[in-house]
């Protein structure tokens, strides 16, 4: 396929192609795939630089397998929001019912819509993250201790990023499916849709595809060489709720088309079309405790960052929403131009001046 058939111009899409082998070619990257779709169809991935540390012939492929960090953190949202949708829960009820221990330090007032929105105050990482981390800490006593904390500030006053929310409702899907996070969102949502190479935490059977990380020594990733950063079988079976998500970018691509499509592809239906409504509209601006400043500071949807120039591009439209990853990766949906735009790579530090400039060249080559 080409992409003037699908509405690329193909002097555009070329460019942002060409920018992330630029950077390859500069050694400003490890390397990376890209893809984009509009109005369903896909274009080809295109693929460029090496997937291993060492200066081998492990090339990057089509099928690749990434950890894609907070890109995880949406979806595991959605498995929430499926639990709205089969009346378990509603976003206004309290963590505690779900989760008696979370009440600790004042902490009863915080509900199911806060730690979607990033309205909670809890913080983003526990302060023990990375001693945790040295010990090989099981995900359990990281969420016993993220239920010991003290808010910084009170819930729906301020927008705070955090992913000791996330692991919270990772562990209230858990308790209300009776099995393991990363089992639910294969039932919900990677097996209905074909998505093979998909998984909370690594497929031990595709781990030859899996990329290494460039991991830039003050990164959350731990700093290289350890035996529990990013790259260390530790952490890539951990499986954590904030970023432990294993995918290729044809995968990716299609879970963002089932957002972008009201929750429906190739007649697959995982979600509603009213959840996809509420997941990807603006949640935050309305919140009756949120000052004006925090407001205009940022836009989130139920687990999705919306039209963050800085994440996503200067040139697409004020609907557009999607998330990056710590890991050098984004992905992001325009509904005004049914366009999704997939950028892996293995490089945070790379990828942080390569993807604004790529997804930007893709918004401009939409005809």
């Amino acid at each position: 396929m080409k992409s003037e058939e699908i509405g690329f111009s193909s002097e555009g899409y070329q460019q942002a192609c060409n920018i992330l082998q630029s950077a390859v070619d500069a050694n400003e990257l490890m390397g990376g795939v890209l893809q984009v779709s509009r109005g369903g169809p896909a274009l080809p991935v295109f693929c460029c630089g090496r997937r291993e540390l060492s200066q081998g012939v492990a090339s990057v492929v089509a099928d690749t397998i990434f950890l894609i960090a907070s890109i995880t953190k949406p979806i595991v949202c959605a498995s929430v929001v499926k639990l709205i949708e089969q009346g378990q829960v509603r976003l206004d009820d309290r963590v505690v019912y779900f989760v008696p221990e979370f009440g600790n330090r004042g902490k009863d007032a915080v509900t199911v819509r806060h730690l979607l929105t990033h309205t909670s105050g809890l913080p983003d990482m526990l302060p023990e993250n990375h001693g945790l981390r040295a010990k090989h800490t099981p995900l359990s006593e990281f969420v016993a201790q993220m239920c010991d904390l003290d808010l910084l500030f009170e819930p729906g006053t301020r927008i705070s990023y955090q992913s000791c929310g996330i692991a919270i409702l990772g562990e209230i899907v858990e308790r209300l499916e009776g099995r393991p996070l990363r089992e639910v969102l294969h039932t919900l949502f990677f097996d209905p849709l074909g998505l093979a190479d998909t998984s909370l935490g690594r497929l031990e059977d595709r781990r030859d595809r899996e990329s290494e990380i460039l991991i830039p020594e003050t990164s959350d990733g731990g700093g290289g060489g350890t035996d529990w950063d990013w790259n260390s079988d530790y952490w890539r079976n951990f499986g954590a709720p904030w970023g432990g998500l294993f995918t290729t970018a044809s995968d990716l691509t299609t879970l963002c088309q089932a957002f972008l499509f009201g929750g429906e592809v190739n007649e697959t239906r995982v979600l509603s079309k009213a959840t996809v409504r509420s997941m990807t509209g603006d949640q935050t601006s309305v919140m009756p405790d949120l000052p004006e400043s925090e407001k205009s500071r940022q836009r989130w949807g139920l687990g999705w960052r919306l039209s963050d120039v800085s994440l996503y591009s200067d040139l697409v439209s004020p609907d557009t929403f999607g998330h990056s990853g710590a890991t050098g990766t984004v992905a992001w949906m325009d509904p005004t131009t049914e366009v999704t735009c997939v950028i892996l790579t293995n490089d945070p530090t790379g990828a942080r001046s390569v993807r604004p400039g790529v997804s930007d060249a893709v918004a401009a080559a939409v005809n």
